[in-house]
């Protein structure tokens, strides 16, 4: 299969991968932004993935839209004869569910005939694929949600969500990296921050990866609170 693409005006190329979002395109995807790391074509400037593309930005003045393409187009190939191949990590997300931290915890278990303690187990048992990041920087958007626990939007969304809450929303689960206006269905909170400026890499995840929230106690997340506060704490991470 030829790859398909299209400019994104004089700076920018979009290659496509699929018309459908799914795990094995969004492999393709992360597989693809591996090889441009490691090619380190000059005159690229960065790039994008989302669920089924990737936005390509660069440098006129350094690379010329042809030449960039048929670099490109070499790499797309090495995927295609199954040269490359990525090795996936699953990162381990500790959230005290429930209490004040996590308001809509008793809803999304009355809505889906669950007791809070099913909710808990079944949102905690899953490794979600991060598909892209966007809306706010480090928001992750997340796919794996199993639909036993769906649960509708909030009909008015509140003005303040907590950096760190944990919500659903339809068949999405996800944590807001920010204080932001939100109409999830908050069900906890994690002490990690996922997006933090004076880091090194703001951003802490990335998208290709998988996520999975580990339940904490009250106690262990005030714990880890701390030690994110004072810059002591690392996440737990481990190939998938």
């Amino acid at each position: 299969m030829k790859l398909t693409y299209h400019p994104l005006g004089d700076t920018g190329i979009q290659l496509v991968f699929g018309q459908t979002i799914s795990e094995e395109t969004n492999q393709k995807i992360r597989i693809f932004t591996d090889l441009l790391k490691a090619e380190q074509i000059e005159g690229i400037v960065e790039w994008v993935p989302a669920y089924t593309t990737l936005s390509i930005f660069y440098r006129p003045d350094k690379v010329r839209y042809q030449a960039l393409l048929e670099k490109l187009e070499r790499l797309y190939e090495n995927i295609q004869r199954g040269v490359a191949e990525a090795a996936f990590l699953v990162y381990e997300i500790p959230t005290y569910y429930g209490g004040e931290t996590g308001p809509d915890l008793n809803f999304v278990a009355d809505h889906n005939g669950l007791s809070e303690e099913d909710v808990i187990r079944i949102h905690s048992s899953q490794d979600y694929l991060i598909y892209m990041m966007g809306f706010v920087p480090g928001f992750p958007y997340l796919g794996g949600m199993p639909e036993e626990i769906a649960t509708p939007r909030l009909e008015e969304p509140r003005s303040k969500i907590a950096a760190g809450s944990v919500g659903i929303a339809g068949s999405q689960t996800g944590v807001y990296p920010l204080e932001t206006p939100g109409g999830w269905q908050i069900i906890g909170q994690t002490p990690v921050k996922l997006y933090d400026p004076e880091r090194e890499q703001p951003i802490l995840l990335t998208a290709g990866h998988y996520l999975r929230f580990v339940s904490v106690s009250r106690k262990e997340y005030e714990d880890i609170a701390e030690a994110v506060r004072l810059g002591e704490y690392k996440i737990n991470s481990k190939e998938k």
